[in-house]
């Protein structure tokens, strides 16, 4: 066996995992309209990666304000609840352990996408820049756009948004799910309270530090209430650089990152959650987090540590062999290659990705990859 490190057992709250290997968290845009709901073909999607460690599913909105992307799944209504639970009884039967991502976009939205075509909801009415949604044009199309200007949330809307994170997670675990993720990465809702760039409040959300990460401090309580604390995750993604680069993602780089996402972590330590994911900065030519940074991680946070982007499984090798990390997600990889795990262990060739059908469509690019075998 090759990398054998990566086939070591772990555990996961209370879940004993395959490998370290895991399907992270990849918008895919699939859901059937109207409605945004799972269906069969995302359930034999995730069936046929159930061979990671464990599966984290795309981000799916946790209302109907939480789309910032046409054909993302919700997890807000009834048929959407029973869409995902066709997609975990699929990964279940395969042997899978499967996590929901909890997504609200915040200000990365449109006024298309929003209910009564409204202003998108956010800290504070700033416009994001540097990043583009994607709206519906008509049956199938759509085009990419700039975020519509926000408006502030009230205090109390604040406070009744930290109980829909409640609320999806109950929606989760009716649907079947293991566990679930908060998306708190990526210039979103969460991460939006989270940096000094997003946030100009001055009630108790704003100004301090301690103050922008109270959204987060009371998310997680609610959501951990919920599910367990044992079987949730929170997913950062603490930029240290930016790029000029045309991206649908956006992060945003605080004046001191290593500061703000440490006591950011020591949010979640106090909370006790199961684990902490960091999405790293994937453009071409990202540089590597600091290992200052990295160490500081590991002896902040006593949970699983997860680490995705753009990794090989060489590079996941020193990762997880230098202690830094426990887990590793793979992502672009994964997509293409269905049998990832086997591959790695084997050191068979992978699949080129198809990047023209990452975002929407059918089962082209999606579900028709062929495994090693199959080839």
């Amino acid at each position: 066996m090759h990398h054998k490190i990566l086939f070591q057992k772990s555990r996961l709250g209370p879940y004993a995992l395959r490998n370290r290997i895991v399907l992270p968290p990849l918008t895919r845009s699939r859901s059937s309209q109207p409605g945004d709901i799972p269906n069969e073909l995302m359930a034999t999607y995730y069936r046929q990666r159930a061979g990671a460690g464990f599966m984290v599913t795309e981000g799916t909105q946790i209302e109907p304000r939480g789309q910032g992307y046409a054909w993302t799944p919700g997890i807000y209504s009834a048929k959407q609840i029973a869409g995902w639970r066709k997609v975990t009884e699929a990964a279940h039967a395969a042997g899978g352990i499967i996590f929901a991502q909890l997504w609200h976009v915040g200000r990365v939205s449109h006024t298309a996408l929003q209910p009564n075509n409204a202003a998108p909801v956010a800290p504070s009415a700033i416009q994001a820049k540097g990043v583009s949604v994607f709206i519906e044009t008509g049956p199938g199309t759509g085009e990419l756009a700039e975020p519509s200007m926000p408006r502030a949330l009230t205090t109390a809307e604040v406070k009744e948004l930290v109980q829909l994170y409640a609320q999806a997670a109950r929606n989760a675990l009716a649907a079947g799910f293991d566990g679930v993720e908060l998306h708190a990465a990526n210039g979103y809702l969460i991460n939006q309270f989270i940096s000094e760039h997003s946030n100009q409040r001055t009630d108790e959300y704003g100004g301090s530090l301690h103050n922008r990460l109270r959204f987060l401090r009371e998310v997680v309580a609610a959501v951990a209430e919920v599910v367990g604390k044992d079987r949730m995750g929170v997913r950062f993604a603490p930029l240290f650089t930016s790029t000029d680069e045309a991206r649908v993602y956006l992060g945003l780089v605080e004046s001191n990152p290593h500061e703000t996402y440490i006591e950011a972590i020591k949010v979640l330590e106090d909370a006790g959650i199961a684990y902490l994911s960091i999405a790293e900065a994937d453009w071409d030519n990202a540089p590597d987090l600091p290992e200052d940074f990295r160490d500081d991680v590991r002896s902040t946070f006593s949970g699983r540590i997860i680490y995705a982007g753009r990794y090989t499984a060489s590079r996941a090798d020193k990762v997880v062999g230098a202690g830094w990390g426990d887990l590793i997600g793979f992502g672009r990889p994964f997509i293409a290659n269905p049998d990832l795990p086997a591959r790695i262990a084997h050191d068979w060739p992978l699949n080129p990705l198809d990047a023209a059908t990452m975002y929407g469509g059918g089962e082209h690019g999606y579900t028709d990859y062929p495994t090693y075998k199959e080839k």
